[in-house]
């Protein structure tokens, strides 16, 4: 006797009211997830500062503030670890935003859409996710040693400029492309010709996206030690470059950028490969005076980006 195949049951489709609770659990599972992720982030974080808190915060004084690197650990201080840190951002910050923001606006708003941009868009894109080590090595052979500029200031201010400039053109698009056809539509019926439109619109409009941008790569800058390390920053240093400004003319003074330095980073590195636990106190306290300088960037970047969209409105 042949046996009849079962007959296919036909799939039951799902209502509206079940599609919707379905979507409501989907987006509540996703949101759940996102909200575990972003408190173990943040416990984490706060770990850590509360750990360099307890080591350091004791050895964080005046003395430690305005004292040169010394072999005794209760006599060392972050004088020209800091100073260096402050001059070498000062030279990444004026050669990164300015050229990282003008790069952006022109493959995003002036040049031509051929393969040759599509090339010069992936490439950037892939930059911003290169280890920092290869700049460093970009720019030992290229700055040190092609064009023989030495291990100076200027040198470690353009190594982080080069690591940041990708991070910087990537966000001024960003910027620019969010904001609406309107407003470009509005301009161009104001009779603005491009750069009017660009200069006095866009421009203008898009600052807090790329005063964010700018401050994420500054951010990331601050605490590099690889490429640093890579184009010769000293480990130890008694002594601090000629100050910028002068009390005699012309009262500016450029012989600090091609003056030999070291950087909080470096500072903490060497502290923290001795084997004495005074010095690793130290390193905490270093630690968590850059921690407090990257979180001045970000507050002066919130403060900023307040202010730029209050006057916009």
């Amino acid at each position: 006797m042949a046996v009849k195949p079962l007959a296919a049951q036909p799939s039951r489709r799902l209502s509206d009211a079940e599609i919707v609770a379905r979507a409501h659990r989907s987006d509540r599972n996703f949101a759940i997830l996102g909200l575990s992720v972003l408190v173990i982030s943040m416990i984490v974080l706060l770990s850590l500062i509360v750990d360099f808190m307890v080591d350091g915060l004791g050895r964080i004084d005046l003395d430690f503030l305005t004292s040169f690197p010394s072999r005794r650990a209760s006599e060392a201080g972050i004088l020209s670890a800091w100073v260096g840190t402050t001059l070498v951002m000062l030279v990444t910050t004026a050669l990164a935003v300015p050229l990282g923001v003008a790069a952006g606006l022109y493959l995003e708003e002036y040049a031509p859409r051929n393969w040759i941009t599509h090339l010069i868009e992936i490439n950037v894109t892939n930059l911003a996710g290169v280890p920092s080590i290869i700049y460093g090595l970009l720019a030992l052979g290229l700055f040190v040693q092609s064009f023989a500029m030495g291990q100076t200031i200027l040198v470690a201010g353009m190594t982080l400029a080069l690591l940041i400039l990708p991070i910087i053109i990537v966000s001024t698009r960003e910027a620019v492309r969010s904001i609406p056809l309107e407003i470009r539509e509005g301009a161009y019926a104001l009779g603005a010709d491009k750069w009017q439109t660009v200069s006095g619109y866009i421009l203008p409009t898009a600052r807090p996206g790329i005063l964010t941008g700018a401050i994420v790569g500054m951010s990331r800058a601050i605490g590099e030690t690889a490429p640093i390390i890579t184009i010769g920053a000293l480990t130890f240093i008694a002594f601090l470059p000629p100050p910028p400004v002068q009390d005699t003319f012309p009262f500016i003074n450029f012989d600090w950028l091609n003056s030999p330095f070291t950087v909080m980073p470096i500072q903490m590195f060497n502290w923290v490969s001795r084997p004495q636990a005074a010095f690793h106190v130290n390193a905490a306290a270093t630690g968590l005076i850059l921690l407090l300088m990257t979180l001045l960037m970000n507050a002066v970047a919130i403060w900023l980006r307040y202010k730029i969209r209050r006057s916009m409105r």
